[in-house]
């Protein structure tokens, strides 16, 4: 057997390193302080110098797989592991180019996530660092006096993101005799009430009746400053507020001023917008603050678990080609991939686009296949919409061909697919079909040549390219309303490439998909609905 070559450039547990030195055919490097150096444009160098002698490569948050990295490793790197969940420091994309498998432990570190923000809930509420310091600072009788705090007993806890972590924080809370409301467009109506958790259907919902709120999200366009100056006016007064997520959900600007108005009792940060923090952060003055240095993940058991599993998943991928948790492909043959390949990209943006499109909470996924691409198994097909339906709103680099069926459980989403008998006027169609009891979306596509194209939206035929960026909107067919809409996107400089418009009626109401060369912004956007006779548009990014 060849010897295969393992760069970990992280420090990870020993059992990790263990697991990998006892593998037949694996041969490895511990380089810990790879990622611990501070210049990390020394580091992409020094890892570029050294790449190409290695098949994995295992990294934590120091050490960055940037791109000049995995193009310096083809032809010999194989895969990248992540001990942990988020794959930011991995360019994901250059890595599939390069068919290098990116891995990730996506329920390594559960646990102690929970725990350790559920530590800065009730440190909030009770000043726990601050009256530790006023001990250590001989303040004992002014301490006891000055940090009065709150119980959590009959408070109401909004929790903004209820995948696993936010799951393990209810639970906990609950034991504390909290009330417990929810914000997850992902989670099914029936889900959220076997969890015993309130299920609302706008994050203004959820935070206007919290006490405390804590954030269990991934940094998304969407996500980014989640709470932010509009949304704090609209809190209780005397709120606290807890990120042991990622930086950038809270806009913390908007979080002083809160706080200096007094509107905002509190807040405990794990993660920062910039880490670390610079000396001239102004929150770091505040005393209604607790700061921790992005702990959520340390404690030895998480480590322990996260690197004994990305050691298995590296070295079952070196010796026979398993691929766990894999976020960027699925464990296929050359073969298989070269039949099935074109209908998983496919599949998968329609699953993007049904994300976008489709009603919050819902709890029915479904794939409906006709013609022949119904004749082969369409097992990973399926999965590649489903991932592609939950990577918008999954915790990062969470969602992937393996696990997604199991995300889609936890968030009580039933997955169905099936082969109609009725037939089509497309040799293939792909249709998926994402709602609830109320409403549902459905989205399909087909291949004209070897192109995928978007030829349904619920019940209007039309032909658009599924890619890049969007505009979908449906208005009154009446004169000027498309005008003005292409007088609005050029006024911010966004570039029209082409337009499919379906009509019931003449003077009916239409839908049309725009597809545009650059981002449509959010003021954009607002002006288009702004329109008369616009009923409802939506900017979406394939």
């Amino acid at each position: 057997m060849a010897i295969r070559k393992v760069l970990v450039a992280d420090p990870i547990s020993d059992r990790g390193i263990e697991i990998l030195s006892q593998a037949e055919g694996i041969e490895v490097d511990f380089r810990p302080e790879i990622g611990g150096m501070e210049d990390k444009d020394e580091q992409e160098k020094l890892l570029a110098s050294l790449i190409s002698d290695y098949s994995g490569l295992i990294v934590r948050s120091g050490a960055k797989a940037r791109a000049s990295v995995i193009e310096a490793g083809a032809g010999t790197l194989k895969a990248i592991g992540r001990a942990g969940v988020g794959v930011d420091n991995i360019d994901i994309p250059v890595a599939t180019k390069n068919g290098v498998v990116v891995m990730n432990t996506p329920t390594g570190n559960t646990i102690s996530t929970a725990e350790h923000a559920f530590t800065l809930m009730m440190s909030l509420a009770r000043h726990i660092p601050q009256g530790h310091q006023s001990v250590v600072d001989g303040r004992f009788k002014e301490g006891r006096k000055a940090y009065k705090g709150v119980e959590l007993y009959n408070k109401t806890l909004a929790i903004l993101g209820m995948g696993r972590i936010g799951g393990e924080f209810a639970r906990r809370a609950m034991g504390f005799g909290m009330r417990v409301v929810a914000y997850d467009p992902y989670l099914a109506a029936s889900k959220a009430k076997a969890m015993r958790v309130e299920l609302c259907e706008t994050v203004d919902e959820a935070v206007v009746q919290a006490d405390f709120i804590t954030l269990h999200m991934p940094k998304t366009p969407e996500t980014t400053h989640l709470i932010n100056a509009d949304r704090i006016a609209k809190m209780k007064a005397g709120v606290r507020i807890v990120n042991c997520a990622r930086g950038g959900l809270i806009d913390e600007a908007a979080l002083l001023a809160g706080i200096k108005e007094g509107k905002v009792a509190g807040a405990a940060l794990d993660v920062f917008e910039d880490e670390p923090p610079s000396a001239d952060y102004e929150l770091l003055s505040r005393e209604e603050m607790v700061f921790t240095p992005h702990l959520g993940a340390s404690t030895e058991e998480a480590q322990e678990n996260v690197g004994i599993q990305i050691a298995e998943a590296i070295r079952d991928r070196l010796q026979n080609g398993t691929v766990i948790n894999a976020v960027n492909m699925p464990n296929l043959s050359e073969d298989t991939l070269s039949q099935i390949g074109p209908y998983l990209e496919l599949s998968e943006v329609l699953g993007k686009l049904a994300s976008q499109l489709a009603p919050n909470q819902p709890d029915l996924f479904r794939i409906d296949y006709r013609g022949k691409v119904g004749d082969i198994d369409t097992t990973l097909v399926s999965r590649s919409a489903l991932k592609g339906f939950l990577e918008v709103g999954a915790a990062s680099g969470s969602a992937n061909y393996l696990n997604a069926p199991a995300l889609a459980e936890d968030r009580g989403i039933r997955v169905t697919e099936s082969r109609p008998a009725d037939t089509s006027e497309f040799t293939d169609l792909i249709e998926v079909t994402v709602g609830n009891e109320k409403e549902s979306t459905t989205v399909a596509g087909t291949f004209f040549g070897n192109q995928p194209r978007l030829v349904k939206i619920d019940d209007r035929n039309l032909e658009a390219s599924p890619s890049g960026n969007l505009l979908i909107f449906e208005n009154t067919d009446e004169p000027g309303v498309v005008g003005a809409i292409g007088q609005i996107l050029g006024e911010n400089g966004i570039n029209i490439a082409s337009m499919s418009l379906s009509r019931n009626e003449a003077g009916g109401n239409a839908l049309s998909v725009i597809n545009v060369d650059s981002e449509i912004t959010g003021d954009a956007l607002e002006k288009i609905n702004a329109i008369q006779g616009v009923q409802k548009a939506k900017a979406v990014v394939l």
